[in-house]
């Protein structure tokens, strides 16, 4: 069976209707058994014999005459349709809302014409940046250079906790370096609230505890600590920004909302995040698992494949989600969203 080029599309005759679009989900009908075919879906027919030629051309003919990234978007439909999914190019005529993506894939069972979708996939390759203004619910398929692939679902997340501790005996604490350190704390501030980290050793004689300079920053907007000579939120945000620029106003925004929503930031510094996050903390000596890493990026940032993929395998390798607070700063507004590996 021959098809021939018109436009942007394919054109196939005979009883391709019945063939390729009923029984597998190719192409769109047009009149009588005659279908158009997207040219994803010709090179895929081609690939399997079920056309002789596309107007003379066979399937690597066909294949290099296609413009660039079509090698790409080729292996993610060719791996899909080999896991038993139809899918179908997102453009228009074939989905109703194309933006956004490469790839409808539909769930198993079902096809173009069954109104449900299973992913929305964009296919990119291992050196084309990501901006995460883009970050919306779908699926990321990478291509790296050897042509092997990687899902990774993106999806809206909003975190909440369960860690409803009120701290109500003022507290003052000591700026040393990048840290607050408060002397004889009230038992409450660690042991349920949990915050800071307890000043440890064989023969201490004080009774301390290390707070980070976003803690310090949250508890004394909050009216909870007060460094020497009256100091508060200010001192502590300048001294912040001395610090690390910029980046502690993303994290501070970032805390703020996590520990507002009862959830519990710690420093993730150790898996290479901003905080790893307790969502129900009942006592310090046994916090439980922090549920996902969070790594506070500005709006407008771009990330490269390969430390996408980085940052997502070292959460799942510790058992924990990735999320990222997409930090929002003219708009002071924080957009969550969860990076996760899948296999379709």
């Amino acid at each position: 069976m021959d098809a021939s080029v018109h436009g942007d599309e394919i054109r196939v005759g005979g009883d391709a209707r019945q063939r390729f679009h009923d029984a597998r989900g190719y192409g769109r009908p047009t009149a009588g058994n005659e279908i158009r075919l997207d040219p994803l879906e010709a090179a895929h027919l081609l690939y399997r014999g079920d056309l002789d030629t596309v107007d003379g051309m066979d399937f690597p003919a066909f294949l290099a005459s296609q413009a660039a990234g079509f090698g790409a978007t080729f292996l993610v439909y060719l791996d899909l349709r080999d896991r038993g999914f139809y899918l179908s190019p997102a453009r228009e005529g074939w989905v109703d809302d194309p933006e956004g993506a490469d790839l409808v894939v539909y769930p198993r069972g079902k096809g173009p014409g069954d109104g449900e979708v299973a992913y929305r996939v964009r296919v990119v390759g291992e050196r084309t940046d990501i901006s995460v203004e883009t970050f919306e619910e779908t699926v990321l398929a990478i291509v790296d250079e050897e042509g092997d692939l990687t899902y990774l679902e993106i999806s809206a997340v909003e975190p909440e906790g369960a860690t409803e501790v009120t701290v109500e005996e003022p507290v003052s604490g000591a700026l040393l370096d990048d840290r607050v350190v408060v002397w004889d704390p009230p038992a409450v501030l660690h042991e349920r609230a949990f915050y800071g980290k307890p000043l440890e050793g064989r023969a201490a004689d004080y009774d301390a505890l290390h707070l980070s300079l976003v803690e310090a920053a949250y508890l004394a907007a909050r009216g909870v600590l007060e460094l020497p000579d009256g100091r508060g939120v200010e001192a502590l945000v300048d001294h912040g920004r001395a610090v690390e620029g910029d980046r502690f106003d993303r994290r501070l925004r970032a805390y703020t909302v996590l520990r507002d929503r009862h959830a519990v930031p710690k420093t993730g510094f150790k898996f290479g995040a901003d905080f790893r996050v307790y969502r129900e903390v009942t006592s310090a000596d046994d916090p439980g698992h922090p549920e996902p890493l969070v790594r506070v990026v500005p709006a407008d940032t771009a990330f490269s494949p390969r430390d996408l993929a980085l940052d997502v395998r070292l959460a799942h390798g510790v058992r924990k989600r990735m999320v990222f607070a997409l930090d929002a700063a003219n708009e002071d507004t924080i957009r969550w969203r969860a990076v996760s590996r899948l296999t379709p």
